[in-house]
């Protein structure tokens, strides 16, 4: 086998490999062989048909297998003796092949590149942490007790005001004609909640019980149903009764309503969870900082081929996202779209940056990934879901399955690694601050919101209104991407749904590494 290095650019390598028609004909021959002591044909014993007659109508498809395998091997025997990492699989192209000549192709392919770490240990990190005490658990009380949301009947004859709730029918219909889904008798609307298709509810302000009203509204461009997208619709409204909230107290009965023995235990719970959510949020800050740190501090040239890899799978889900939304990138994010994708390009090679360093570092100080760490993965992936112990089964009875949570999994223990390594500073802030995006401003909203109620099923309702595409379309925001800033309300946690947002813009590439380290 002949190997020429035609090209050696950055991380581009080029190569123009010669094997000689010698060694394909002797594989070819071999296999034929080996297909002449089983294959089975008529008016011959097995075993002894004729080599000639094997040749002639088995070759064809041999010498495909052949060259193929030749071609793998023999790549991959040039990759090996040079030592080199591709980045991605290598691009093959046959350059001259017949009977009786040598087989020449071409391989084209990136190397990852090489990275110094240097001491890590010198890096400075600030953890914003947040503390729990009596009052944001008495307001995450006190928001339970709202969730709960009583309505009793007004018995004196007085017009209905926004937060009271209305017991009515309705029924809408689009130039005359009733759509499905648009009709309900004895539903409780409450005024004021948005719920409804916006416009709705604020016609209902001020009507009192036993009036008919004839609502009428437009549906959102991006409603679901196309046949009411944006159309207009009047809804007959028949009001039967006015109905006023009833103050829930905190106390032990409230308490029992939602599964605790008292009060205490419910505070201890709200606690707990305040407790869990702020300690998630200050890791994931911490991570974004690590992160933000490292991109600034290392510079490499990254294989184009991952980069656009990366790109591709961020566009195509922001396309899909749009798409959904029935929106235009410049109703979504105020950009063009050529803007929006030259963002997604930096945000695509930071990725790509940051995933080859932290594989680089997990392969220099040898971070494994044991299985128990993929199914404590899954565990905690389970939680979500109304059965988790069947999630979870379903992972122990398919370890392939698992697979899914290497990649995040091995993150988020060099991560931890690096954390461990560096100077790490607490630093209290209150709830709005630790939950804030760090590339947003921040709207100057409530702080953290506390405990909410045990979700209750949703009465039939008219179609509410559609949220509109993220400000980002599809990428989902990681902690490792930074996007120039927009203005964007806090984040702010609840006791129940806790604030994860552990996805890092880090994701190592699987091909990368897989090269870079068999985990």
């Amino acid at each position: 086998m002949q190997v020429n290095e035609t090209l050696s650019e950055g991380l581009k390598r080029e190569f123009q490999i010669i094997v000689p028609s010698s060694d394909v004909e002797a594989e070819v021959e071999g296999r034929l062989l080996e297909l002449s002591k089983t294959v089975k044909m008529k008016g011959f014993r097995p075993g002894k048909v004729p080599i000639a007659i094997i040749r002639r109508q088995y070759r064809p498809s041999v010498l495909g297998e052949v060259l193929e395998r030749t071609i793998q091997t023999s790549s991959q025997k040039a990759i090996e003796e040079r030592e080199l990492r591709p980045a991605l699989q290598p691009k093959i192209e046959i350059i001259d092949y017949s009977d009786g000549k040598d087989l020449e192709y071409k391989m084209d392919l990136e190397v990852l590149p090489k990275i110094e770490i240097g001491n890590l240990s010198e890096v400075s990190l600030t953890r914003p942490t947040a503390e729990v005490d009596d009052e944001k658990v008495n307001d995450g009380l006190k928001r339970i007790a709202d969730a709960e949301k009583k309505f009793t009947k007004v018995e004196e004859e007085r017009a209905a005001e926004s937060g009271d709730a209305l017991l009515i029918d309705f029924k809408g219909t689009i130039e005359g004609v009733e759509l499905d889904g648009t009709a309900a008798d004895d539903f409780e609307i409450e005024l004021g909640s948005g719920s409804f298709i916006p416009g709705f509810e604020e016609q209902l302000v001020g009507a009192k019980a036993g009036e008919h009203l004839d609502v009428t509204v437009e549906f959102p461009k991006d409603y679901p149903q196309e046949e009411a997208a944006g159309k207009p619709a009047v809804f007959a409204v028949d009001v039967k009764e006015v109905r006023e909230r009833e103050e829930v107290k905190v106390d032990d009965e409230m308490a029992t309503r939602q599964g605790f023995d008292n009060l205490a235990a419910l505070s201890d719970m709200v606690r707990e969870r305040l407790k869990e959510q702020f300690d998630e949020a200050s890791k994931a800050r911490l991570k974004r900082s690590l992160l933000d740190l490292l991109a600034d501090r290392y510079e490499f040239e990254v294989p184009t081929g991952m980069v656009e890899q990366e790109f591709e799978t961020i566009w195509a889900q922001v396309k899909k996202d749009l798409e959904q939304a029935k929106a235009t990138f410049e109703d979504a994010t105020g950009e063009s779209e050529e803007e929006a994708e030259a963002e997604y390009r930096q945000i695509a090679e930071r990725r790509v940056r940051l995933g080859l360093l932290l594989s680089e570092v997990g392969r220099q100080n040898e971070i494994t990934i044991e299985r128990d760490d993929l199914l404590n993965a899954a565990l905690e992936s389970a939680r979500g879901f109304s059965n988790p112990q069947q999630v979870l089964e379903f992972y122990r009875s398919n370890p392939n399955a698992l697979e899914r949570f290497r990649a995040p999994v091995f993150e988020d223990k060099v991560v931890a690694f690096l954390t461990e390594l560096a100077d790490v500073k607490d630093s209290v802030v209150d709830v709005e601050e630790l939950f804030r995006d760090p590339d947003e401003e921040v709207d100057g909203e409530e702080s953290a919101k506390g405990a909410e109620a045990p979700a209750k099923k949703a009465a039939k309702k008219p179609p509410a209104k559609k949220k509109a595409a993220a400000k980002k379309p599809a990428a989902k925001k990681a902690d490792g991407d930074k996007k120039p800033a927009k203005k964007k309300s806090a984040a702010k946690p609840t006791a129940k749904s806790g604030a994860k947002n552990t996805k890092s813009g880090a994701k190592p590439a699987k091909s990368a590494a897989k090269a870079a380290k068999d985990e």
